[in-house]
């Protein structure tokens, strides 16, 4: 009479044949507005979106220039966190900064 061992997956491991899908990504777009001053637009990329000063500053630029730019593609939950942090950001500091996100489509 043997024990049988229970079928645990153990992290990192599927079952043999099982399809592992990944998250749907979302990509967050920052919109340019004429009143958010651009030096709070690049702090608000680098200590919320983790983008080093240049490309923040390059962000901030693209945006000022056409309208809108694409800050970062990630899964919906991480987006939508750090969209109300930006947002919350610039409504205690009282400027209209704005960002969005949608679907990522392949």
């Amino acid at each position: 009479m043997g024990v049988e061992k229970p079928d645990l997956a153990v992290e990192g491991e599927t079952k043999e044949g099982a399809e592992v899908t990944e998250p749907p990504l979302y990509r967050v777009f920052l919109h340019n507005d004429d009143f958010t001053p651009r030096a709070f637009v690049v702090a608000v990329l680098v200590a919320v979106f983790h983008k080093p000063e240049a490309e923040a500053a390059a962000l901030m630029w693209q945006a000022h220039h056409h309208g809108i730019a694409l800050c970062g593609i990630y899964p919906l939950e991480l987006a939508e966190t750090r969209i109300a942090r930006a947002h919350e950001a610039a409504r205690e500091s009282g400027f209209p900064l704005r960002f969005t996100l949608e679907e990522d489509r392949p």
